[in-house]
């Protein structure tokens, strides 16, 4: 897989940045735009970001190629699939909490409509 995903010596330094440290700020990044209830576009335009910096921080600390349009994708896939689920997740429990009377959960990711509301 190393120079597929990763260009570092090891896969835990890709593991760490991208998924560990790269995947917490996606997660949290994702999280505060759904709590103020933007939409996910806003997710996706805050994430293209973050895969720079977390391609400055495999070149700044681990000596990795900073401008590299292939591990700039594979970043920025990992990081948009990460705060898309935190993005979905904190959706989901706003919705089934906040309209209780109107939505109910079905699953982690998902919410309907209750059988007695709406139209």
């Amino acid at each position: 897989m190393q120079g597929i995903l990763y260009e570092e010596s090891t896969v835990w330094l890709f593991l760490f940045v991208t998924v560990v440290m790269g995947g917490w700020g996606a997660w949290m990044i994702a999280r505060g735009i759904a709590l103020g209830w933007r939409p996910y576009w806003q997710v996706v335009v805050a994430l293209l970001l973050l895969g720079v910096a977390v391609r400055f921080i495999h070149h700044a600390l681990f000596e990795g190629t900073f401008v590299s349009p292939h591990y700039y994708v594979v970043d920025t896939i990992v990081l948009l699939a990460v705060g898309s689920l935190g993005y979905r997740t904190t959706r989901a429990r706003q919705m089934t909490t906040q309209y209780r009377w109107l939505y109910e959960r079905t699953g982690p990711l998902t919410w309907r409509t209750r059988g007695g509301a709406g139209a």
